[in-house]
């Protein structure tokens, strides 16, 4: 594992983000956007599918889901970046793990979202089924676990 992470480490924009304060911000500036665009997209549309707002969910839904994984992508690109300038130093970092765990609870929860019968029949109808909701629920909890520990990192 150690040489794993040494080889991480040792990765041209791993290099390039520890020599260079001006790459390291704009790299981190960029996590930042991701990680907006994901909670500003995520939040409305779970609580859109709990039942808040009247908004149809077939014209909101499918923009918020591409906004959602644009900023996924986003966030874990440059989450990876900032990950291999220390990788060591941050799988030590129990804040750091609780967010790894986290992010990946989300994705499976997205999956086992988007392939439920509730889903397609959201999408067809307009009208969230139960199961829908429930996950939507878990969702909104998980995505925000995920920012709270990250923002836990630093103070490790």
């Amino acid at each position: 594992m150690d040489t794993l992470l040494d080889w991480l480490a040792q990765m041209p924009q791993a290099r390039a983000m520890r020599g260079s304060g001006h790459l390291y911000m704009l790299v981190n500036a960029l996590h930042i956007l991701g990680i907006g665009l994901l909670l500003g997209a995520i939040l409305p549309l779970d609580l859109r599918l709990i039942g808040l707002g009247r908004t149809d969910i077939r014209v909101l839904g499918p923009f918020l889901v591409r906004a959602a994984a644009l900023g996924l992508g986003i966030a874990v690109a440059s989450g990876f970046a900032l990950w291999s300038i220390k990788p060591q130093e941050y799988l030590s970092n129990a804040a750091f793990r609780w967010k790894a765990a986290i992010i990946v609870l989300g994705l499976i929860n997205v999956t086992l979202q988007h392939r439920s019968a509730g889903w397609r029949q959201t999408m067809r109808t307009g009208h969230p089924a139960p199961s829908t909701r429930v996950l939507a629920l878990v969702s909104a909890l998980i995505w925000c676990a995920a920012l709270l520990a990250g923002r836990w990192i630093g103070f490790l």
